[in-house]
C-alpha cells in the first residue's frame, strides 16, 4: 500500500547553494546599491546615522566596547539588508528595520559575531606580536639595521593580517543574510558564505578594492561620506547575495 502524501508539503530547507558569476557582476551590484539608496535617501541616512552613533557610543568603553561592537555587526548587518529588501518593494522601509536582527534569530547572528570578533582580535594580537618583535629586534641590533628590522616587522604584520583576514571576511560576508532570511545555523551559514566567496573570488576582490578606495575618500570629510557609502555598500551586498545564491 502506497504512502499517503500529506498537504501542504513541507518545503526543503535552504542549504545555501551558490553559483559563479562574471567578474563584472560587482559593478552591477554597486549600481543596484546606488538605486536602492535613491529609493528613500532619508530613511537610509537616518538609519546610517543612528547606526554610527550607536557603534561609536559602544566603542567608547575601552576593550569591552570594541568587542561588543564587533559582536553586534552581524545583527546590524541583518537590519541593513532587511532595509534593502523593503526598499525592493515588499514593505515600506523604516528606520526601525535597522533593529530587525535583534528581533529574529538574534542568538544565531551573535554567534556569527563571535566568530568575526574572535578572528579580528586574533589577527590584531598576531600583528602586535610581529610588530613588537620587530621593534625589539631593531632596538637590539642597532640604529640603521634596527630601523630596517622594525619596518620589516611592520610589513610582515600587514601581510599576515591581510592574508589571514580573507577567510574571515569570506565566512561572514553573506552569513547575516543567510541566518536572517533562511534561518540557517551559524556554522552552516558561514560555510555557505565562504564557499560562495571562494567561487566568486575575482568579483569579490574587485568589489573589495573598490570598497577600500571608497572608504578612504568617505572618511576624509569628517567621515560624512559614510552616510552615503554604508547604504550603497549594504545595497550592493544585498544585490550580490541575490545574484550568487540559488533560489533566493
Amino acid at each position: 500500500m502506497s504512502e499517503t502524501t500529506e498537504f501542504p508539503l513541507t518545503p526543503a530547507p535552504f542549504k545555501g547553494e551558490s553559483r559563479e558569476v562574471d567578474a563584472g557582476a560587482c559593478f552591477d551590484w554597486l549600481q543596484q546599491g546606488w538605486a536602492m539608496f535613491l529609493v528613500n535617501p532619508g530613511v537610509w541616512i537616518g538609519s546610517t546615522l543612528l547606526l554610527l552613533i550607536i557603534l561609536m557610543a559602544i566603542s567608547i568603553v575601552p576593550f569591552f566596547g570594541q568587542i561588543a561592537a564587533h559582536l553586534l555587526v552581524p545583527l546590524f548587518g541583518a537590519g541593513m539588508i532587511k532595509l534593502c529588501r523593503n526598499m525592493s518593494g515588499e514593505d515600506a522601509p523604516q528606520i526601525a528595520d535597522l533593529f530587525a536582527g535583534f528581533r529574529h534569530n538574534a542568538g544565531q547572528l551573535v554567534m556569527v559575531g563571535v566568530f568575526f570578533a574572535a578572528g579580528i582580535f586574533g589577527l590584531a594580537f598576531i600583528a602586535f606580536l610581529l610588530v613588537s618583535g620587530g621593534v625589539f629586534g631593531g632596538a637590539v641590533t642597532g640604529r640603521v639595521a634596527g630601523i630596517g628590522i622594525a619596518l620589516g616587522g611592520v610589513m610582515l604584520a600587514g601581510l599576515v593580517v591581510m592574508v589571514l583576514s580573507v577567510p574571515i571576511i569570506m565566512a561572514t560576508w553573506f552569513a547575516p543574510a543567510l541566518v536572517f532570511f533562511h534561518d540557517m545555523q551559524p556554522a552552516a551559514a558561514m560555510r555557505a558564505s565562504f564557499d560562495a566567496g571562494f567561487k566568486n573570488w575575482l568579483p569579490m576582490v574587485i568589489f573589495g578594492v573598490f570598497l577600500v578606495v571608497a572608504l578612504f575618500f568617505a572618511m576624509l570629510p569628517l567621515g560624512l561620506g559614510l552616510l552615503l557609502l554604508l547604504p550603497v555598500f549594504s545595497g550592493a551586498v544585498y544585490a550580490s547575495y541575490r545574484d550568487i545564491f540559488v533560489g533566493v
